[in-house]
């Protein structure tokens, strides 16, 4: 009688596809997320193309910090992970990686981005180490505020004076230094992209909401009940109308409004898709919100070509 043939069986996973796995490496969104912002910042402060070193140190260094926040992200939220349906398999959570290697992933991504930093300027350098502060803050603040989204903005937006001061940055080792590079004007954008931020993580936080009420994570679709929609919508027009209008009042051609109408123009149809408040609408908003940051970006390079 002929033996059955022999099937393979699926061997543990390799390093690599687990790192790939923990820094998200197939969902490019989360640091598209940050990069747009960081780089209108870059072509205002520059007043059109920054040069190919500073574009190349933010693109890289944008992935590079993201992917580390990752890695610091899935050991502090470990134990909540594993209760939610949409994360429940992420390496560090379902032991597949321990969480002193992710740690040691992370801090070897965060040195590289912070090599890139280092061939900037004092001032941008010096401003890096507040990025990393609360960017390694942000993962335990939902255990104390009522809406850490808040706080990722403030993380999220944080290329942006980096941006004016990478631009317009001395020699100075300084606080005083740190002023002189960065525009009040800049830190007023910084603002703003902090609603924009709500605006899409309070759509990813909507996704979870159902789980996160039963472990008891503070979020700010929690926070904001059945005024979450509404909501989200008003962070869009803060940010959309507060940066067409700065922008204007800098200078920059009213040909950047055509970014900022395509802008709006993606988050009307990003209403029709939460306004019944479903996971799969409300995470599919999230997932293709870079594209709004995006519009933003080609209206400020068309105006500034």
């Amino acid at each position: 009688m002929a033996s059955a043939p022999h099937r393979p069986t699926a061997g543990p996973r390799s390093r690599l596809s687990l790192y790939l796995d923990l820094i998200r490496w197939n969902r490019p969104a989360g640091w598209l997320l940050l990069l747009w912002p960081s780089l209108s910042a870059l072509w205002i402060a520059a007043d059109g193309f920054p040069g190919w070193h500073l574009l190349t140190v933010f693109v890289l260094g944008t992935i590079l910090m993201r992917s580390a926040g990752c890695c610091v992200n899935d050991v502090a939220d470990r134990e909540f992970d594993r209760h939610v349906q949409r994360t429940a398999q992420r390496p560090v959570t379902s032991g597949a990686l321990p969480a002193s290697e992710a740690l040691a992933v992370g801090a070897v991504l965060a040195l590289m981005a912070f090599g890139l930093v280092l061939t900037t300027n004092p001032p941008t350098i010096l401003l890096s180490f507040a990025a990393l502060a609360v960017a390694i803050v942000y993962p335990y603040a939902k255990r104390v505020v009522s809406m850490p989204q808040a706080v990722l903005g403030v993380a999220f937006s944080f290329g942006i004076p980096m941006a004016f001061s990478a631009v317009l940055g001395g020699t100075a080792w300084s606080l005083a230094a740190i002023g002189a590079a960065v525009p009040w004007h800049a830190w007023v954008l910084l603002a703003l992209n902090l609603f924009w931020v709500l605006a899409y993580d309070t759509e990813y936080a909507m996704v979870d909401r159902d789980d996160d009420l039963k472990i008891g994570i503070q979020t700010s679709a929690i926070t904001l009940g059945r005024a979450d929609v509404v909501a989200v919508m008003a962070f869009y027009a803060v940010y959309l109308v507060g940066w067409g209008v700065l922008v204007d009042m800098l200078g920059v051609p009213r040909l950047a409004w055509l970014g900022v109408l395509a802008g709006g123009l993606q988050a009307a149809w990003h209403y029709t898709l939460i306004r019944d408040r479903s996971r799969e609408g409300c995470f599919r908003a999230f997932r293709l919100n870079h594209w709004v940051g995006c519009a933003v970006f080609a209206g400020i390079v068309a105006a500034l070509h």
